[in-house]
């Protein structure tokens, strides 16, 4: 049976794409039913589509559940990103009952209010120097490609879990640490000076809910390395889970409840120093 939550928050699934996880996706889905969906960007991935689409059935699958949830009464939105950014010009408009937006306030049930964007507009990376972030997306993809043969390899060994080389590989690069926080300043300064409780965002595959001076940075994270999604739930609670073996879990790692804790500037500090270690 599923659980009823009051919204679902899901970014940088990747259909198209050899690397999107279709069929955890669809288990996530089985798992939760809820009153909003939130789409945050990257859903469909026109770059990788150009050259050359991988369409599976269980991608086929999760358009038609989103789909369905949206012809059935839940309120569906779409917030294009970078890689699907060809659907901003049509903001304001409705597609099958989905919602197409370039961002949006959602309030949650205990009255907090959320800025909802993909976030690429704070990578400057991706802003000034486009052909960089499409030569950084072919190595990315071909990382992923390479992660298909090692997942192969894991199953045969009967290896528990998903394992990301892509994703190991992007937590392991001392730059992408500072990309990372850099990313996390510009968003959070943004949803300050609109006066925003909190913001939800994806684009950097980096999941995470984190208490930073007052606003709530919450990043959905991604259906490629991570598999993760935020649910609000009824009570306007926010949760990060993992779709892992078949089942969401929770994701609560004493390490990341102690950086919450800490003041921006020391977090900065102490992770820049890890990294440098």
């Amino acid at each position: 049976m599923s659980e009823r939550v009051r919204a679902i928050f899901l970014s940088d699934i990747h259909l198209g794409t050899r690397g999107c996880q279709a069929e955890r996706l669809l288990e996530f889905l089985r798992c939760y039913e809820s009153e909003y969906l939130y789409l945050v960007g990257d859903i469909v991935d026109f770059w990788a589509m150009s050259r050359g689409i991988v369409w599976t059935a269980q991608q086929n699958t999760v358009v038609q559940k989103i789909l369905r949830r949206a012809r059935h009464g839940q309120h569906v939105f779409l917030i294009p990103g970078n890689h699907d950014e060809a659907l901003r010009e049509y903001g304001g408009v409705s597609f099958g009952d989905i919602k197409v937006v370039n961002e949006h306030v959602h309030i949650a049930a205990d009255g907090r209010r959320y800025l909802l964007i993909h976030g690429d507009e704070f990578d400057q990376v991706t802003r000034y120097h486009r052909w960089v972030a499409v030569l950084g997306d072919v190595a990315y993809n071909w990382l992923v490609s390479l992660n298909n043969g090692l997942s192969w390899l894991r199953r045969h060994l009967k290896r528990p879990g998903y394992w990301s080389l892509a994703g190991y590989a992007k937590r392991r690069i001392k730059t992408a640490v500072s990309f990372i926080f850099d990313f996390e300043d510009s968003v959070i300064h943004a949803a300050r000076e609109r006066g925003m409780d909190g913001v939800i965002c994806g684009h950097i595959h980096s999941a995470v809910i984190r208490e930073i001076d007052g606003v709530t940075y919450i990043n959905c994270g991604d259906w490629v390395d991570s598999c993760t999604a935020i649910v609000e739930h009824l009570d306007g609670r926010m949760e990060l889970l993992h779709q892992a073996d078949g089942q969401p879990v929770r994701q609560e790692e004493p390490a990341m409840v102690a950086l919450a804790d800490l003041s921006l500037s020391s977090l900065h500090k102490s992770l820049r120093e890890k990294a440098d270690a």
